[in-house]
């Protein structure tokens, strides 16, 4: 695998992370604040990311070998 590919695939990986850390965050604020809907919007968009960051995570694992 070309060590480039593997290099923006690690920072795409970094980058959903820390996505999903922030919607987590907000949707627990949106909860805190009564705003059921917000927070249930915010954390089911971050459980489908972070759902494609551990496929990721397991892609990227397979292409170092």
């Amino acid at each position: 695998m070309n060590p480039t590919t593997l290099t923006a695939l690690r920072i795409a990986h970094r980058r959903m992370q820390s996505l999903i850390e922030e919607l987590y965050t907000v949707a627990q604020t949106a909860l805190d604040n009564d705003d059921l809907p917000d927070a249930s919007l915010l954390q089911s968009i971050a459980d489908k990311l972070y759902v494609e960051a551990e496929n990721l995570d397991i892609l990227i694992s397979e292409l170092e070998g």
